[in-house]
């Protein structure tokens, strides 16, 4: 496991909010992708309460959520590609946005030590500082691309989230953070688990995971949080059957969210139910095809792709060469990490009809479309040494 592929585990921590996202219509919005219309939400409740650290950490959420979907860093490795971020070395914010998600962030901090000099037990306050500390931490390592800044940040959010479980046990949200960061630092190699030991913590998985199925089952702040963050770490435990009705939940409770489905596919297929998959998929077809919201600005490409990668794995090899030749036709309109798997796929299938000279012209564009990626150091290595299943890695 790369250490960057935590970068999706731990921004959900963050998401910290006075009501459920089924009954916040800003946290709904987010759920669906709809970042404009949350930040207008969100806004609006900044102006009507500019004394509430929350209202600060809502914006700065939403701003750091938006350049994630924008980026690509909000899709599974396995829709996306299996680079993280592909695109760019770190995410490019503006000026003008970075500017205002830190003014952001430390106006909740400030807020939130004003309301905690008053009073140390203030429950809310609390809350608010620990999601402070934790969006900082996400800040700093998706976009200034600082560990060492980040793993104290995301200690800093930890600490304050102990305190509020110090006051009252029944803080059952709490847990959110808590398992989250127990899962997380449990997982990261010895090294870095290191680091996070000097600051007393050393992580323990099975802990997370059972902490954060509490709140799954109990909480109400972070409940949806919860949800998706157990989806992701149920398949990181190769583990899809428990993934599955988590992710279908999720996507009918937030319907606009189109990644909730593609992440279905990812599960049907590693459970071995590539028809379960295939249905899947026919239905986003279905739905991007009448035009439903939060479907109409995907690439029908992408779509594709992912049916001829399903198709690819299963070895149903002919209809995955029809689909790849169609979207590597289109491959411009696709975002990098899908375009550079699709050359890379082309080549792959090729290789096993046995037609290594259309391969080596599938991997050549493999390479020029990314050449510092993953696909392309794969694409040169069977240039040479056609692709054999046995050898299959991604």
């Amino acid at each position: 496991m790369q250490f960057d592929r935590f970068a999706i585990l731990l921004l959900l921590a963050t998401s910290i909010y006075a009501d459920g996202p089924a009954v916040d219509p800003g946290y709904t919005h987010i759920y669906n992708n709809e970042f404009d219309q949350a930040l207008t939400y969100f806004q609006a409740e900044l102006k009507a309460d500019p004394k509430n650290p929350q209202n600060y950490n809502h914006i700065a959420q939403t701003l750091l959520f938006r350049e994630m979907l924008r980026d690509g860093a909000m899709e599974s490795q396995m829709v996306s590609g299996n680079n993280p971020f592909l695109r760019r070395p770190k995410m490019e914010i503006s000026a003008e946005e970075k500017q205002r998600f830190l003014d952001c962030i430390q106006q909740s901090i400030s807020l939130s030590d004003a309301e905690l000099q008053k009073n140390p037990k203030d429950i809310e306050a609390l809350f608010a500082l620990a999601a402070a500390h934790g969006l900082k931490s996400n800040y700093l390592f998706l976009v200034e691309k600082s560990w060492i800044d980040s793993l104290k940040e995301a200690t800093a959010a930890r600490r304050e989230t102990e305190r509020i479980l110090q006051i009252d046990p029944k803080q059952v949200d709490a847990y959110f953070v808590i398992g989250l960061d127990h899962y997380i630092v449990g997982s990261l190699p010895f090294y870095l688990r290191a680091i996070g030991a000097m600051g007393g913590f050393t992580g323990d998985r099975a802990r997370g995971i059972r902490e954060m199925e509490e709140v799954l089952a109990h909480g109400t702040r972070n409940r949806y949080d919860a949800e998706v963050m157990l989806a992701v770490i149920y398949r990181r435990e190769k583990d899809p059957q428990k993934a599955i009705p988590l992710l279908k939940d999720l996507a009918a409770r937030f319907p606009r969210n189109y990644l909730f489905r593609f992440e279905e596919v990812q599960m049907y297929s590693d459970a071995g139910n590539e028809k379960a998959a295939l249905q899947v998929l026919a239905e986003m077809e279905n739905l991007q095809a009448n035009k439903s919201p939060g479907y109409t600005d995907i690439p029908p490409e992408k779509i594709q792709y992912t049916k001829a990668n399903l198709q690819f794995w299963y070895g149903d090899l002919a209809p995955a060469l029809r689909n790849l030749q169609q979207v590597t036709s289109k491959s411009g309109a696709l975002d990098l990490n899908t375009a550079v798997l699709a050359w890379l796929r082309l080549g792959q299938v090729y290789d096993l009809q046995g037609k290594h000279e259309d391969a080596i012209q599938a991997y050549r564009e493999t390479v020029r479309t990314a050449p510092k990626s993953e696909a392309a150091s794969e694409a040169k290595g069977y240039m040479t040494n056609p692709y054999h299943r046995k050898s299959a890695n991604g």
